[in-house]
């Protein structure tokens, strides 16, 4: 929900630098870059380099060029240590200790935990709600566009393409619109459905036209940056004001404010920007790790929620 803000927020910035990161720029990586490549990477040493790689690197899109980049980052980071430097960033990401195919094991791992959460609370949900509550479908679908988003992440945080990074983007941005549809229609769209629809409609047309800019005309990391920050921040200021209006209604609602609160706090980790430990573990991966529990307590919260609406209507249908 509002995490996935603050993650594009950061992801976006460290992006727009990707191109010129210190690291890349260093004349000892690019001209080890492009010796291994001259050596290694056409005519018989090509096919030497992809009889020996394993498999599963080759399904993972790995190439002799991607070798090439990954070997020399480490022998620059090496003469950088050497001299007693601060360790660079490489097009815009800190030097990662490859595991398999995993570019970035512990975003990646965290990465499909949180997706893992995700699906196991979707069938808590399909078990303990019955599909006649009136935000049933809406939480479904939000559970589905999460699950996409995190299979994204992982993919993302397992190899860093073109194509990769912007279905990440895309499909977080996905996530923070849905979420926003859902605050509606548990604020607004209930007593009136066809508000609901209508600014469905809308943030359908807003999603298609933000990824095809993005897709067709210009991958803009300044416009996409302060498009996530303007609905990330309608997001959340929906969400707590529903909260507190709420708070002492219903019980239930203090999960969702926890959630609030706890996403946009946990999000400071990622201005606490550091060389991975154990060149694995960084700020980013920490912070995908501590949002496990935060989407276990936000479903917790539309399962209850569920549950009360549901109580509430047949109530109402016994009145009349």
């Amino acid at each position: 929900m509002a995490g996935r803000t603050a993650r594009l927020v950061l992801l976006a910035g460290a992006a727009a630098l990707a191109s010129a990161s210190q690291g890349d720029r260093e004349p000892v990586y690019r001209d080890c870059v492009h010796r291994c490549e001259e050596r290694n990477c056409s005519g018989g040493a090509l096919r030497h380099f992809r009889s020996r790689q394993p498999i599963y690197m080759s399904l993972a899109g790995w190439t002799c060029q991607d070798d090439c980049k990954y070997e020399c980052m480490w022998v620059t980071v090496g003469l950088y240590l050497k001299e007693g430097h601060k360790v660079p960033q490489f097009h815009g990401k800190w030097p990662f200790s490859r595991f398999l195919f995993f570019q970035e094991p512990a975003s990646a791992m965290a990465s499909f935990l949180n997706g893992l959460a995700s699906l196991v609370m979707l069938c808590r949900y399909h078990t303990s709600v019955p599909a006649s509550s009136p935000m049933y479908p809406t939480c479904v679908a939000f559970a589905w566009v999460s699950l996409n988003a995190w299979f994204w992440s992982t993919v993302f945080h397992t190899k860093d393409t073109d194509l990769t990074e912007k279905m990440d983007y895309f499909c977080a941005s996905t996530v923070i619109l849905h979420s926003i549809y859902l605050c509606c229609v548990r604020t607004v769209g209930l007593q009136h459905p066809a508000v609901a629809s209508a600014f469905r409609a809308l943030l359908l047309l807003m999603l298609t036209a933000h990824v095809s800019y993005l897709s067709l005309v210009h991958f803009d990391y300044g416009y996409n940056l302060a498009a996530n920050v303007a609905i990330g921040l309608v997001n959340v200021v929906w969400w707590l004001a529903w909260c507190l209006r709420n708070l002492r209604r219903l019980p239930h609602v203090r999960k969702c404010m926890v959630v609030v609160l706890l996403l946009q706090g946990l999000s400071l980790l990622e201005l606490l920007d550091f060389p991975p430990f154990f060149w694995v573990l960084d700020a980013h991966a920490i912070w995908h790790i501590s949002t496990i529990p935060v989407h276990v307590l936000f479903f917790s919260f539309l399962e209850d929620d569920s549950l009360y609406l549901l109580k509430e209507s047949e109530a109402k249908f016994k009145l009349d």
